[in-house]
């Protein structure tokens, strides 16, 4: 459909009447929303006013260069709103947000999905929907700011983070872990505008939600304000003092959902479903809005369109700013740079030649010195050489270093007085964590990798599956994997996570039997640009098994470790510290006379992905399969068919030393033996 003739004559840009301009936001929302008959047309109907103030008075952007490296990010992180930003991405100008995309609103193979995911290109930065993620994974993008900040300087890296957030965001958990952090480290680049309209699914939120929020978030260390949402002025001024503060800040926009709906505003019935035809005819005249469904006035589409060039705060040396001012001095700035190449490797991500020879020596090093450690310590040796060649590697633990072994002596630790470091202390914040670091990731120039305990993947569940949704290079150092850590007992003893984390579309699981295993794992996980991984890493010593070839054998998910030759009459497949157990029985079994095929497993993800003849080498003939793990059968039962035998857990562990409880359990070489004898005679 044509755009409507124009409302009224051109005005200058500093001089345009934002109302209409915020208008437009709301007839778009309800139009897209009512020709889908699905979505969410009160939150963007409510907050127009306040994205219309950030877009057009601060947001520094290019809808010509969408990933600008040092453009401010916006995140919708109440993403049930989707229509908000995907109505301010049209507007603004942004190619690949059209008006036919913004018509198939929800439908299939349309950017402008029923929730935002991350399309940089058209000016989506992260993929938002679950509550409370996106404001924390907005704390992770303030904080790559500020440590590419600290490393590159003012003249490439200097930008903000603006969050919109809801009632819901506030209340899910996760939120106070990444608040709390945010406030800690002093991200004064964090500025989140709350969309404070007292409305929820279920109805009022003081039904469910009486939190005191400034008094929360004052206490988090964050400067708060309490503005009237559908005031220019006062918006503006809040903003304009958000960003001068010493750290984060939120500014509380009390709003109306729905604004403008004749009988649906500040009603849970314009939360989550179409307005209705009635209504929208009422709302247009309320809104004093005349014009056809996704139909938007030239002039007021101009003025939009003319957002990139309109005045912003001046620089700090009181020169007058505009996006597009701003943009040609960063690119002057970057040209004339000595950092140019560094920051530019930066930001591609490329590790492959600098890890490549740093792990081929490591290998032949373990190879010949042949330890018995733990994988935990092995990832810890890894990071020993990794970390000093790759300045983009930052690290973290949730309140286990130690035990985790995620921090190495040297680089300086991330703090509210210096971000020129390599580590970050998470604190007890899983969830907050896992979320933070995929903002990093988001954000670009920095690779995060962070550890808790392999149990505590629950913890952290909702921000992996967004790493992988969102095809994010995140590493998960996940150590204490089984029942192999002994007396901490099931609370702590991982049992049917493996099986959960590998049934996870794009994500790597990993669980390397030795040192060499543990560095090819380190190094595909770096490597792989577009897929999380979890490295899962034992607390008890293991001896080294793996060869120390040039090859990455773990690239292949799977790979055969020994076999005694000739047709197998078993083929036993096993990963992490049962490798080692099943290596005793294959020696065993190899000496009674058996033809055998020894297969380490540290990756079934990866052994999936092999091309078919590789994966019925070992999966199409008529040996018996075994598969050993300390951990639930599932992930096997595709390797194991009905016919095959897994030893490992069947239910919960227990309290007791590690040795005690492989005995227990029957994870041993001679359940292994008697398995094959029981079967094969």
């Amino acid at each position: 459909m044509k755009n409507a003739p124009a409302a009224s004559s051109p005005k200058p840009q500093n001089s345009v009447d934002l109302r209409p301009m915020a208008n437009a936001i709301r007839a778009l929302a309800m139009d897209a929303v009512e020709k889908a008959q699905s979505g969410h047309p009160g939150m963007p109907m409510g907050m127009a006013d306040v994205a219309t103030v950030l877009y057009s008075k601060f947001l520094k952007f290019n809808p010509q260069d969408p990933q600008w490296p040092d453009r401010d990010r916006f995140v919708l992180s109440a993403g049930h709103g989707s229509m908000l930003l995907y109505a301010l991405n049209y507007l603004t100008g942004y190619e690949a947000v059209t008006l036919e995309q913004i018509k198939n609103f929800r439908q299939l193979g349309a950017l402008t999905a029923g929730h935002p995911e991350v399309e940089h290109h058209a000016g989506i930065e992260t993929t938002t929907g679950p509550l409370g993620q996106g404001i924390s994974t907005a704390v992770g993008m303030a904080l790559a700011e500020r440590i590419l900040n600290a490393r590159f300087g003012d003249d490439l890296v200097d930008h903000y983070t603006y969050v919109i957030a809801s009632d819901g965001d506030l209340q899910e958990g996760i939120s106070h872990e990444a608040c709390s952090l945010a406030g800690h480290l002093a991200l004064r680049r964090l500025i989140v505008l709350y969309d404070d309209n007292g409305i929820s699914i279920d109805g009022p939120t003081s039904l469910s939600f009486t939190d005191d929020t400034p008094k929360r978030f004052e206490a988090y260390g964050w400067d708060v304000q309490t503005v009237d949402g559908h005031d220019f002025d006062q918006i503006q001024a809040a903003i304009a003092k958000a960003r001068q503060t010493s750290g984060p800040a939120l500014i509380c926009c009390k709003t109306h959902i729905g604004y403008g709906a004749p009988t649906k505003q500040d009603s849970a019935s314009s939360h989550g479903s179409p307005l209705g035809t009635e209504e929208i005819k009422g709302t247009r005249e309320k809104l004093a809005w005349p014009h056809a469904p996704f139909s938007i006035p030239e002039d007021i589409l101009s003025w939009w369109r003319k957002v990139p060039s309109a005045p912003r705060p001046p620089e700090t040396n009181g020169t007058p700013a505009t996006p597009d001012s701003l943009y040609t001095k960063w690119q002057a700035r970057l040209r004339k740079s000595d950092q140019r190449a560094e920051f530019e490797a930066a930001l591609r991500g490329d590790v492959a030649k600098v890890i490549g020879p740093i792990i081929q020596d490591l290998k032949k090093s373990i190879a010949e010195k042949k330890p018995k450690d733990a994988t935990r310590k092995c990832s810890g040796n890894v990071l020993e050489k990794l970390i000093p060649a790759l300045p983009t590697l930052v690290g973290g633990s949730a309140d286990l270093t130690g035990s985790n072994n995620t921090q190495i002596k040297g680089p300086a630790i991330v703090t509210k007085a210096g971000y020129n470091g390599q580590y970050i202390y998470y604190g007890v914040r899983e969830h907050g964590m896992a979320a933070a670091m995929n903002g990093m990731a988001l954000h670009g120039g920095v690779i995060p990798y962070g550890g808790t305990f392999l149990i505590f993947t629950d913890y952290c569940r909702p921000s992996i599956r967004l790493s992988a949704l969102m095809n994010q290079r995140v590493v998960y150092v996940m150590t204490h994997d089984s029942i192999g850590l002994g007396e901490d007992g099931p609370t702590h003893q991982p049992v049917e996570h493996l099986a959960s984390l590998r049934a996870m579309p794009n994500l790597l699981v990993f669980r390397p039997c030795d040192g060499i295993e543990t560095a090819e794992a380190w190094e595909l996980a770096l490597n792989h640009k577009t897929s999380p991984s979890v490295l899962a890493l034992t607390r008890q010593g293991l001896p080294t098994l793996a060869p120390g070839s040039a090859e990455n054998k773990s690239a292949k998910g799977a790979y055969t470790l020994k076999e005694s030759g000739g047709k197998p009459q078993v083929t036993l497949f096993a990963s992490g510290s049962e490798v080692s157990l099943t290596h005793q029985a294959y020696e065993t079994l190899v000496a009674e006379g058996y033809a055998v095929r020894l297969v380490s497993a540290p990756c079934l993800d990866l052994f999936w992905q092999q091309n078919e003849d590789y994966i019925q080498h070992f999966l199409r003939n008529d040996s018996l399969k075994i598969a050993v793990e300390a951990a639930g059968r599932e992930s096997w039962d595709r390797i194991l068919g009905h016919d095959g035998v897994f030893i490992g857990m069947k239910g919960f562990g227990a309290s007791a030393p590690a040795e005690d409880l492989y005995r227990h359990f029957g994870i041993t070489p001679d359940a292994i033996v008697d398995a094959v004898r029981d079967r094969l005679g």
